[in-house]
């Protein structure tokens, strides 16, 4: 009895630990491309072709219309929508009660 208590107790604590992973899955499958910015933080293109724009902080940032970024490689993109409320949805997705 008591080796299959601890057994269950063990695979428990297992799955437990291995939840907080699969937090962030949603994200790569709405999205389309994730694109580096110079400044550290992270550009979002959905697959309907609207983008969000993640902080270095790992938090969703506002985005003009129409603002131009610069990528890591020095690339220029022109922002196409401001998806915060989006992307902050899939960035929580899991986190919260």
């Amino acid at each position: 009895m008591k080796s299959t208590l601890s057994v269950l107790t063990i695979a428990i604590a297992a799955l437990g630990a291995s939840l907080p992973s699969f937090a962030r899955d949603a994200l790569p499958q709405a999205t389309q491309q994730a694109l580096a910015l110079k400044d550290g933080s992270t550009l979002y293109v959905f697959k309907d072709g609207k983008m969000a724009k993640e902080d270095r902080y790992g938090r969703a940032a506002y985005l003009t219309q129409g603002e131009t970024l610069e990528l890591a490689d020095g690339r220029k993109v022109t922002a196409v929508g401001n998806e915060v409320a989006r992307l902050d949805g899939l960035l929580n997705d899991g986190h919260r009660n």
